[in-house]
């Protein structure tokens, strides 16, 4: 695992970015090295393929709390809390008490509107929110939108990879404008 971000050390209620590749994976920082994230039940997390698979293929996924070495594994990670910059975060004991108090139990799961990235969103603003699944809204437009949820997951993976460096120059610029 890259020691990128255990030098800045997260703090409870930080949202956890993991790059896997063809897709990203989100989690909530809790404290003690330990993260709470939303993963379809029989989700192999050392296996990014079998993920995604289960990710395309499920409806329902489970909140769980594990380290954050295990979840992330041979990927890299960082703290991203993305829309800081747009909304108010909620107090860090709030998003903290809420995030353990899920964890357990199983809750609808949807590609475009119920993924890992949503949950940790909700806990953190209060709003649910995917910017993976609205960049591929808006590059895919109404065609795409009028397609099936598989076809639209498909695009968005397929797009993710393309935008892996556009992505990351928004980061970079919502991160200095919170510098600023």
């Amino acid at each position: 695992m890259a020691p990128t971000l255990f030098d800045q050390g997260p703090k409870p209620g930080d949202l956890i970015k993991i790059s896997r590749g063809t897709y990203e994976h989100w989690a909530v920082y809790i404290g003690g090295n330990e993260v709470v994230h939303l993963i379809p039940p029989s989700g192999d997390d050392s296996n990014p393929f079998n993920s995604l698979m289960m990710l395309l293929d499920s409806n329902k996924a489970e909140v769980r709390c594990q380290k954050l070495w295990e979840v992330v594994g041979p990927h890299r990670y960082k703290i991203n809390n993305f829309l800081d910059y747009k909304y108010e975060p909620r107090q860090r004991d709030i998003i903290v008490r809420e995030a353990c108090r899920m964890v357990g139990q199983e809750l609808p799961y949807s590609l475009t509107s119920h993924n890992c990235e949503h949950f940790v969103t909700e806990l953190r603003y209060g709003i649910s929110q995917s910017r993976q699944v609205d960049r591929a809204a808006t590059i895919g437009g109404a065609a795409v939108v009028g397609v099936g949820v598989g076809i639209l997951a498909a695009g968005a993976i397929l797009l993710s990879g393309l935008f892996k460096d556009h992505e990351e120059e928004e980061e970079e610029e919502e991160e200095r404008r919170h510098r600023n």
